[in-house]
């Protein structure tokens, strides 16, 4: 019986992925662990291997081609002893192989109940509309995996019309609300009232209030589109607020210059490694966040997670958006490791080669604008974390010390904290630890 090869999900929260390249062609013979095709996804290029033997006897999607759904029947192998050509022109079954999604449990522990703002309808709406109940005192009845698709869709799932049983909410409902269907209606305005948020622009209306040929309209790509709706539910949900300071980085320059210095070199005489300002800020966060453990945490509506090391994501630049690598276990790695890894990192996240393992996950994250001259600003949560340094440029600036004006090299950087997992005085005590780290980097080494 032919074996149908479906579209992989590369990640928990992949749904779509543009088939790049294939390694195999029709006709060849393939074994389990054979690499065949390559797939992008809003984050990366991976390769897809076999599962099955036998041999390729139609490939239904050809390379080059976008947006392809996980689970869709990309290809179709032959068995051993199986007829190659009655293979490929058999009609794919759609039930040959189930989508294993669909019988994947919820994660645990639970990831942070969000309500993020609804999935835009085609038609404007008035505010964010209260979610509502399926089942008794308005509770919502829904299926792990829909609640946990509607999650990371940024869609209340309140709002969307269930079609199991009993009108349970299921996973192929929030699939349909995802393109604004399959949504319940607002509830109406008390009499007389004002609605809470302000009316949301349609595109078309967006459009109007410009002059016709004036423009163009660049399509979105996946990582654009997941970047709008992490952040926009990270400002909706994540009760942020921020706190900054300045750090005399005068001894962290000249430790900095000296170590590079004595850097080991290779056969070519290229040192091995050349630390960075940003390496040592991302040692520094991670070392303070062992000194405040209470901080060093995820927010859950069942309860605290408090980890035990300190995984330190990195926001790095690449086309069409940003994406964060992390240094795992960052409070043990040496600046050079941390140097060295996160060139490997950089290298890879702009050729969009980074697995997910690498950019998912982690307990706090560094954004660093100084080299653009930024002196400081404030950076968006990215949930699960509570916590995010923005770390603004070094530059020389008037100090008064013992009555005194001396010029100092200074850097501001901005704390920003999940208000419902750390309280003002707990963030205070975090960016106190990072500053007395920073400015004196020999108590990282003890």
């Amino acid at each position: 019986m032919p074996i149908n090869i479906l579209m992989p999900a590369l990640s928990p929260t992949m749904e779509k992925g543009n088939l790049a390249k294939w390694l195999k062609k029709e006709g060849d013979k393939v074994k389990s662990g054979d690499v065949i095709a390559e797939i992008e996804t809003d984050k990366a290029t991976m390769e897809v291997e076999a599962i099955d033997e036998g041999t390729i006897a139609k490939i239904l999607v050809p390379e080059g081609t976008q947006d392809v759904p996980v689970n869709d029947v990309i290809a179709v192998l032959a068995g051993e002893g199986e007829d190659v050509k009655a293979a490929g022109s058999a009609k794919p079954s759609a039930s040959a192989a189930p989508p294993k999604a669909a019988e994947a449990p919820a994660p645990a522990p639970a990831a942070p109940k969000a309500a993020p703002a609804p999935a835009a309808a085609p038609a404007p709406q008035a505010a964010a509309p209260a979610a509502q109940g399926n089942g008794h005192a308005g509770r919502v009845f829904s299926s792990p995996l829909a609640r946990r698709l509607a999650k990371e869709a940024g869609i209340d799932v309140g709002m969307v019309t269930g079609t199991g049983p009993h009108g349970r909410v299921v996973a192929r409902d929030v699939e349909q609300a995802k393109s604004g269907k399959g949504l319940k209606a607002p509830a109406a305005a008390p009499s007389g009232g004002a609605p809470a948020i302000a009316p949301t622009m349609s595109d078309k209306q967006i459009l109007s209030l410009f002059e016709p040929g004036s423009y163009d309209i660049v399509p979105h790509d996946g990582m654009r589109r997941t970047i709008a709706q992490r952040l926009t539910a990270s400002i909706q949900n994540v009760p942020h607020f921020y706190l900054t300071i300045d750090c005399d980085i005068g001894k962290l320059l000249a430790a900095r210059e000296e170590i590079n210095a004595a850097a080991p070199k290779d056969k070519e005489k290229k040192p091995l490694y050349k630390i960075s300002v940003n390496d040592f800020v991302i040692k520094a966060m991670a070392v303070a966040l062992q000194k405040i453990p209470n901080c060093n945490v995820s927010w859950t509506e069942s309860g605290m997670v408090k980890h035990h090391h300190s995984d330190v994501g990195v926001a790095v630049a690449m086309p069409g958006g940003l994406i964060t690598p992390i240094i795992r276990k960052a409070e043990t790695k040496t600046l050079s490791t941390i140097s060295n890894e996160m060139k490997d990192f950089a290298a890879r996240a702009r050729s969009r080669k980074l697995k997910p393992e690498e950019y998912q996950g982690g307990t706090t994250a560094v954004s660093n604008l100084g080299m653009f001259g930024i002196k400081d600003f404030t950076a968006v949560i990215n949930p699960p974390h509570a916590t995010i340094l923005a770390v603004g440029t070094s530059e020389e600036r008037p100090v008064v010390r013992s009555g005194k004006i001396e010029i100092a090299t200074m850097m501001s950087v901005t704390l920003s904290c999940d208000h419902r997992a750390i309280d003002g005085a707990l963030g205070a005590e975090l960016i106190g630890a990072f500053k007395q780290l920073i400015e004196n980097p020999v108590m990282m080494m003890v």
